[in-house]
């Protein structure tokens, strides 16, 4: 029998199966289709404002094309929690079944009340964030600066710098800083580009594609 799942609450946490973090802005109705659409933000990066129809939000990972991923579901809720010993700057998330140790931590929530008015405090609070769903937490790794470069490039909708900092990228990028770009970019490499070097230049021929035909809007 399948699961019914809650419907997300402005303020709530959710961890993407490819591990980032967002957090719930509201669930809206859109005013053509009358379709329920889920508004969430990034905690990463420059904390883009996403929006995605509530039933694709709740759904459950495509195995055929993820049959890695660790979560069943596409989003799942996490807590924002203070561990006792991380002082007044570190964070880590646990899922929503788990139940906090008496006076071991202490949630958030507060913070979530306004997440676009508080980026900055978001940022520190994510920076220290530990994922915690059945593995081990893992230190948070350094973002290279071609990386930002290109997300920088992106904003301004520069595609010549977003190529070049590709070209740039094609020399060191992890596997993990290409998924980050593809998740951005909401494009999904397709079979059998598995390497580095085929990823960016799956990449590259999107964002031409972009300029192309449609040099002032990225999806």
């Amino acid at each position: 029998m399948e699961q019914i799942r809650k419907t997300p609450v402005p303020g709530e946490f959710y961890r993407h199966f490819k591990n980032k973090l967002y957090q719930i802005i509201a669930v809206a109705t859109h005013s053509e289709t009358g379709e329920e659409m889920v508004v969430y933000q990034a905690l990463y990066g420059d904390f883009k404002v996403w929006v995605r129809p509530l039933s694709m939000f709740l759904e459950e990972v495509d195995r055929e094309k993820y049959p890695d991923a660790a979560q069943k579901y596409r989003f799942e809720r996490v807590r924002l929690v203070k561990p006792k010993d991380a002082g007044q700057s570190g964070t880590k998330s646990a899922p929503e079944n788990a139940q906090p140790e008496k006076n071991d931590a202490k949630t958030i929530d507060q913070d979530a009340k306004n997440p676009a008015a508080k980026q900055s405090a978001a940022a520190s609070e994510s920076r220290n964030v530990q994922m915690t769903a059945g593995q081990a937490p893992e230190e948070e790794p350094t973002v290279s600066q071609d990386l930002l470069d290109f997300f920088d490039a992106m904003d301004e909708k520069n595609y010549d710098r977003m190529l070049e900092c590709l070209t740039k990228l094609s020399a060191h990028a992890t596997r993990k800083e290409l998924d980050d770009i593809c998740l951005v970019l909401d494009i999904n490499p397709p079979a059998g580009c598995d390497d580095s070097l085929s990823q960016i230049m799956f990449i590259k021929r999107h964002l031409a594609m972009i300029r192309k035909f449609d040099g002032e809007r990225l999806r």
